[in-house]
């Protein structure tokens, strides 16, 4: 169930609450009303010319329907566009922006979707003439090359914890693929010969 969400625009026009309701309601609210306590006051004055000045800069054309956060009325004058959402990351990704960017589904569905995309990578590098090498990729070889033992140990770093599982989370997901692939091999080597 997506949450629905009045989008952010800098026009608004909500009605403000008193002073007083805010006060009863929210501890401690509006305790940087008195001029004195705000150290940025005195460019607060009115007359004080800071030199700033910005205009709505010309809107950069949609070539694709954006993914946009439910906050947002409309997307940013500039935004990017090297990477247009494809396959099944891309549909991840434009069902994350469903959500609200305050709830943790709109992130985790983010987070999963690169994860997705990278194995789609991995998986279109199989089609082509340089597929991923893990091994060197992964900078694993270095570790026996540049002294990679000595720097962990006595030395007093935080990735030494959780180091165990290094070898499990990359190189894990390489090692089940090989196996899938084995299987899926020896299943139609068997069909071939029954």
């Amino acid at each position: 169930m997506t949450e629905t969400a009045t989008p952010y625009i800098a026009e608004k026009r909500i009605p403000r609450r008193a002073a007083e309701e805010l006060r009863a309601q929210i501890p401690g609210w509006g305790a940087d009303l008195d001029p004195a306590d705000r150290p940025s006051y005195p460019r607060e004055q009115p007359g004080i010319e800071t030199g700033a000045h910005w205009d709505f800069p010309e809107r950069q054309p949609e070539k694709w329907p954006r993914e946009r956060s439910v906050e947002h009325a409309f997307l940013p004058p500039v935004f990017g566009t090297s990477t247009p959402p494809a396959g099944v990351s891309g549909a991840i990704r434009r069902y994350a922006y469903k959500y609200s960017e305050g709830r943790a589904a709109h992130w985790l569905l983010l987070i999963g979707a690169d994860r997705v995309d990278a194995w789609e990578h991995h998986l279109k590098s199989f089609a082509t003439l340089h597929p991923d090498n893990p091994f060197t990729e992964t900078g694993v070889a270095s570790e026996f090359r540049r002294g990679g033992l000595r720097s962990r140990y006595g030395q007093k770093r935080a990735d030494v914890n959780h180091q165990w599982i290094d070898p499990i989370i990359v190189g894990g997901p390489w090692v089940l693929a090989a196996v899938g692939l084995a299987a899926a091999l020896k299943a139609q080597r068997k069909r071939r010969t029954a």
